[in-house]
């Protein structure tokens, strides 16, 4: 038995319930009425392609799923989605190496919408020493995996639990955001890890701290680091919205 697809209003009814909105909520922020916002839902009113993008806009759907809404009202996708090789993409991707090149001698690393590696600098070698599970470094490398994983880089990690929290915690927001399946899967499969906890309750956080840090053994030293992500600001290709760069600083000079 064959099944329809999601309509474009059924589409911006969910990515509502998502983002917790109500009806009325959403029809201020698009300065539309209540009444042809449900009716859109409804299916009872066609909305122009111009509507749908200016309400995926205010639902902060990401690009490549505002294509998926497009094709689901009848409208051509608006978003351009290009492999990081396309020559249009060149200067971007130049912007990420020079970013990554510019913040050694501390690490960096840019990765893609499922936290796969795209580019590291040369500072990221602390971070691959020592890893017992090869495959963990075999293509595509997953960063969350490689550092949650028992033969990766947890155990160096000085204050697993904690980080790994913080990284769970990162990567739920991001799968409830994006309702992404294979982000679902992945935090799944992180969870199932070993906790670095002797019980079961959630690892506590440091109330005097201001960021989580991560504390990984090297040699006979503990290396500890904050980190920022940076990403594109106004990104109009689906790839490049997607990309981001982690950099680490220390978190004591």
């Amino acid at each position: 038995m064959s099944t329809s697809e999601p309509s474009a209003g059924s589409l911006i009814r969910e990515w509502r319930t998502r983002r917790r909105m109500s009806q009325l909520d959403l029809a201020m922020e698009a300065d539309i009425s209540q009444r042809h916002l449900s009716f859109v839902e409804s299916g009872r009113a066609q909305p122009s392609r111009e509507m749908v993008l200016h309400l995926a806009e205010q639902l902060s759907i990401p690009l490549r799923l505002r294509n998926q809404l497009l094709l689901a009202a009848g409208f051509a996708p608006s978003f351009s989605e290009r492999p990081l090789t396309d020559a249009t993409l060149a200067p971007a991707m130049a912007a990420v190496e020079t970013v990554l090149k510019g913040h050694e001698p501390f690490p960096a690393l840019a990765v893609d919408r499922h936290w796969n590696l795209i580019s590291a600098n040369t500072a990221i070698a602390p971070f691959l020493a020592d890893i017992s599970e090869a495959s963990l470094l075999t293509p595509p490398v997953n960063v969350l995996r490689l550092s949650l994983h028992p033969g990766g880089v947890a155990p160096r990690i000085v204050n697993l639990a904690e980080w790994r929290a913080h990284l769970l915690e990162r990567l739920k927001h991001l799968s409830d955001a994006t309702g992404d399946p294979a982000l679902i899967e992945l935090e799944q499969e992180l969870r199932a890890y070993p906790s670095g906890l002797k019980s079961s309750r959630p690892a506590p956080v440091e109330p005097s701290g201001i960021v989580h840090p991560l504390r990984l053994a090297h040699g006979d030293t503990v290396l500890s680091f904050i980190s920022t992500i940076t990403v594109f600001g106004t990104p109009l290709d689906v790839t490049l919205s997607e990309l981001a760069i982690e950099s680490f600083f220390p978190a004591d000079e």
